[in-house]
């Protein structure tokens, strides 16, 4: 048995690993998954359109979606609200233009930065 210790989206594991056969070509199967998780996060991004994104300015629930895709929009205007700390806040658009995606739905839980609508 090997032990490692893996950190993994800032939480670290202690890991213990059974050597079998204890040939050279089992290290690089252990690896692998432990390679693999790392890159786990990115395929959750939502693909995006080309344009503006509109971000999350802090995590939080999503409680309300005020646009849909193709509706124009005005900078300053509502795209959603996004409940934080108590408290609703409405995430405007930064710039006018057509919505090209929106990118969560309503009840969804999103953390800092994620991308919630495109304006193109």
């Amino acid at each position: 048995m090997k032990r490692y210790n893996i950190t993994v989206n800032g939480k670290a594991y202690d890991v213990a690993v059974e050597e079998v056969g204890g040939s050279a070509a089992a290290a690089p199967v252990a690896a692998a998954p432990v390679a693999a998780a790392p890159a786990a996060p990115a395929p959750a991004a939502a693909p995006v359109a080309d344009g503006t994104k509109v971000t999350a300015p802090m995590p939080g629930t999503i409680l309300d979606i005020k646009v849909a895709v193709g509706d124009t929009v005005k900078s300053g205007q509502a795209i959603c609200v996004l409940e934080a700390m108590k408290m609703e806040n409405d995430v405007n658009a930064p710039c006018d233009g057509k919505v090209l995606s929106v990118n969560t739905t309503k009840g969804s839980a999103v953390e800092t930065g994620a991308v919630l609508a495109v304006i193109g």
